[in-house]
């Protein structure tokens, strides 16, 4: 992949992983359309870079997703990256019943159909222009859950499947299909959560050197030794990750 001379759409791009990965590319010279609920952080992020273009959308609302890529067409035919950040984890127990159904309803919205219902509306988008792809971002968790947040886990293995699943169907076409699988990361959905935590920048950097590289499934730091001993010892690593790690 070529890394500057993009136009690159981040969801979730006002804090954590998708802010540091906007300001990554922005400084390898990009320009960013930025995606998020809260207007007024977009608007903050605008003045501190001209390249970075502003689009507040709940991206758990249909409607909105549709105003979203209607927006891309018209507006910024030549978009070439998408990279589904936005993600929420809520962390309760299932066992309360029929109060959890808006929970659930929100959580598979925002990490698991919102990247796919966006991914399908973009894509012929993305196919008009060279150095194109989509970048999705799961989890360690998608590999190897824990028992705080089964809907957030079952999410993210959704969301891991979908892309080496796509990745197979576009095997032929111009846009190519990146995962990014995190550890840990200190953020403020994490505040509270774990310790030993990956910085988000430490992550883009790990991502950004994979993405340059044409390597698709990116494993960020400790991932990679959860994959070992998932594949080797599976019992030890659920007794690893089962309390969050």
């Amino acid at each position: 992949m070529r890394l500057q001379g993009n136009k690159i759409l981040i969801t979730g791009a006002t804090s954590g992983i998708g802010e540091a990965l906007l300001d990554k590319f922005l400084s390898l010279d990009n320009h960013i359309i930025a995606v998020g609920r809260n207007a007024k952080k977009l608007d903050e992020l605008t003045k501190r870079d001209e390249r970075i273009i502003p689009f507040p959308c709940d991206l758990s609302k249909n409607e909105e997703l549709k105003i979203l890529a209607s927006f891309i067409e018209e507006r910024h035919p030549d978009t070439n990256i998408l990279i589904n950040n936005a993600g929420i984890q809520l962390n309760y127990p299932i066992i309360k019943g029929a109060e959890q159904l808006n929970n659930i309803d929100l959580e598979i919205a925002v990490n698991l159909t919102a990247p796919i219902k966006l991914t399908t509306l973009l894509l012929p988008i993305l196919e008009r222009n060279e150095n194109s792809a989509i970048v999705t971002i799961s989890s360690g968790l998608a590999l190897v859950p824990k028992k705080q947040a089964p809907v957030y886990c079952g999410t993210k293995a959704g969301i891991h499947i979908f892309s080496k699943s796509l990745r197979f169907q576009l095997e032929h076409a111009k846009t190519k299909v990146f995962e990014i699988i995190p550890p840990l990361v200190d953020t403020h959905m994490t505040a509270g959560r774990g310790k030993n935590k990956l910085s988000p920048e430490a992550l883009v950097e790990e991502f950004i050197r994979a993405f340059g590289k044409d390597n698709y499934e990116v494993s960020i730091s400790k991932v990679k030794l959860l994959k070992i001993i998932n594949r080797l010892w599976p019992a030890m690593a659920d007794r690893i990750m089962k309390d969050g790690g």
